[in-house]
């Protein structure tokens, strides 16, 4: 499949694996990948007034909510549910070690590393949507734009707070326009 991809939308798929350090590349990988990588999806989206930085800011914002230590609104949801987080803790702590759940997993290295890109079911998603986008407009590679579609049409949720007022159909008429 990656032999279709434009080198720019290679390096953006590269950047969000090297961003997942390892663990599972996840939609704001991608995200922030897209945003900080070169060919014409960034344009697109700078294009329907997006501002980049601040798309930047949100995007690493909803990967640290989802990865980030847990919050005291959380706790107390799961004390709702009769969860003891403390207790969890203890318990984890006692098995494994002191702060066993506060080090993140060790990163795999090397040549298979950047080969076999642990990609999340979201991330693959997207994937098979920008080869639909790509596919869709007739277009023989996929490039950035498509891996900006895909996402967009992956999570709309996650694409309204990353690039608010971006539509799909105006991201989707700004993309065919900068591809001729």
């Amino acid at each position: 499949m990656f032999e279709r991809f434009t080198e720019a939308a290679r390096e953006v798929v590269v950047a969000a694996v090297e961003r997942s350090d390892g663990a599972t590349v996840d939609l704001p990988a991608l995200w922030l990948a897209l945003l900080g990588g070169g060919g014409r999806g960034p344009a697109v989206l700078t294009g329907a007034g997006v501002d980049l930085d601040r798309a930047a800011e949100v995007a690493a914002a909803a990967r640290d909510t989802a990865d980030g230590p847990i919050t005291d609104v959380e706790v107390d949801a799961l004390a709702d549910l009769g969860i003891d987080v403390a207790a969890v803790r203890a318990s984890v702590e006692a098995s494994f070690g002191p702060g066993a759940l506060d080090r993140p997993a060790a990163a795999p290295r090397g040549w298979f590393r950047r080969r076999h890109a642990p990609f999340g079911p979201a991330a693959r998603k997207v994937l098979e949507l920008a080869l639909r986008e790509a596919i869709a407009l007739r277009q023989r590679e996929l490039d950035t734009t498509h891996l900006l579609l895909g996402l967009v049409r992956a999570d709309p949720a996650l694409a309204a707070r990353v690039a608010p007022g971006a539509a799909l159909d105006t991201l989707r008429a700004l993309a065919t326009e900068s591809g001729r």
